[in-house]
């Protein structure tokens, strides 16, 4: 039997993969919006809604994240690229909010169980290095929300936004190839561990505050964060700009995301974890004050850097807990992550119908500035030795 602190690489880059292929169907959301707004007559408060039914699902992430302890947890990950691809091939079909609203919340179900157990399997793959494994992982998220924007605006480009659907393909494809890499991947490793089986009661007590700091944390970023991730194409084709230069924008953003989520696991695993959050933190409300200001496309790569550096270090920061039970902490940390969201992005299409985008980015940037003390305060509710 291979070492469990061993780094196998060929497993972690499959999980990957297998979140490029789930996460580049997700992405199509947001270069769509002006699309959608035109079509549908749709106010920033209601595409607020939609983006927060996506997230609904993040609801029953705990539970979830207790049905995947128990169960063979692979086969969420082989199955929901091609899940999702539906749902979101069929969102230029969709001739009114209602329906809209129905295939967002079946692509919100898939990606809940997606996100739930994966981390865990890359984790058990990862060995000793946890944040460079997460590192992979999270590239593959990233990536993924570099090039879905540029794919599916390809794809009204030739088909028109009614003719994405036959984008769908893909992802069953992605599904079935998957389904042969993965069948015989041991991903149920974790119950060779003593579990917390029923206990879940004194676990939540005894990580209480930990969960707080970061919830507190992920509320500072998150306004900052679906600013950008969901309201740029509004935001700069509202300036005048094409949907063209909106999506490219959107994906340069997104592409040195990739780089920053994939340099800032393995540098956490050298300097800290919260050493990492700081920096990234301090980095990310400095470059969007300045693109506020100057909007050059240099400083949204920098911002990308920046923002979504803290991705995998929050992922192995929940993984660094000595909880007998990963899913189920992976999944707490989705429900926060994804509820605190919910609630960010609905707060910023309300803000954003009545004081207007550029003013939103604004107060944006000041609130971010709270991550700062929460990223020192976050590693020390965990009991990993963190290097610091």
């Amino acid at each position: 039997m291979k070492s469990n602190t061993e780094f196998k690489k060929s497993e972690v880059m499959i999980l990957s993969l297998a979140h490029l292929a789930h996460d580049t169907f997700s992405a199509f959301l947001a270069p769509l919006l002006p699309l959608l707004i035109d079509k549908l007559g749709m106010s920033l408060s209601m595409t607020a809604a939609l983006d927060i039914i996506r997230r609904i699902p993040a609801l029953f992430n705990p539970f979830l994240g207790l049905l995947a302890e128990k169960t063979g947890i692979k086969y969420f990950v082989i199955l929901t690229p091609a899940i999702t691809a539906i749902s979101m091939g069929l969102v230029g079909l969709a001739n009114s909010f209602a329906v809209l609203f129905i295939l967002l919340f079946v692509s919100g179900i898939s990606a809940a169980l997606f996100h739930v157990p994966s981390p865990v399997i890359v984790k058990e793959a990862s060995g000793n290095k946890v944040g460079l494994g997460m590192s992979f992982f999270m590239v593959g998220g990233e990536l993924a929300r570099t090039l879905g924007p540029l794919l599916v605006i390809s794809a009204v480009s030739m088909w028109g936004l009614e003719g994405i659907y036959r984008l769908i393909p893909l992802g069953v494809g992605a599904s079935i190839v998957l389904f042969f890499k993965l069948r015989h991947l041991d991903g149920d490793r974790q119950v060779q561990k003593p579990k917390e089986k029923g206990d879940t009661r004194k676990l939540l007590r005894r990580y209480w505050l930990f969960f707080v700091v970061i919830a507190a944390f992920l509320c500072f970023q998150s306004a900052m964060k679906s600013a950008l991730t969901l309201y740029l194409p509004v935001y700069l084709t509202g300036q005048g700009s094409s949907l063209w230069v909106a999506g490219i924008s959107l994906s340069v953003l997104q592409f040195f995301g990739v780089i920053g989520t994939f340099c800032a696991g393995n540098i956490s695993d050298k300097i800290g974890r919260r050493s990492t959050l700081v920096i990234s933190s301090i980095g990310s409300v400095a470059a969007m004050a300045l693109f506020i200001f100057t909007q050059h496309i240099v400083l949204l790569a920098i911002l990308g850097l920046f923002l979504f550096a803290s991705g995998p270090v929050l992922l192995a920061t929940f993984q660094d807990t000595d909880s007998n039970m990963p899913t189920f902490m992976n999944s707490m940390y989705m429900f926060i992550n994804f509820g605190v969201s919910s609630i960010l992005v609905f707060a910023l299409g309300f803000v954003g119908d009545w004081i207007g985008l550029e003013r939103t980015y604004q107060i944006c940037v000041i609130f971010a500035l709270g991550t700062i003390p929460m990223a020192f305060l976050l590693t020390r509710f965990t009991h990993a030795t963190d290097g610091e």
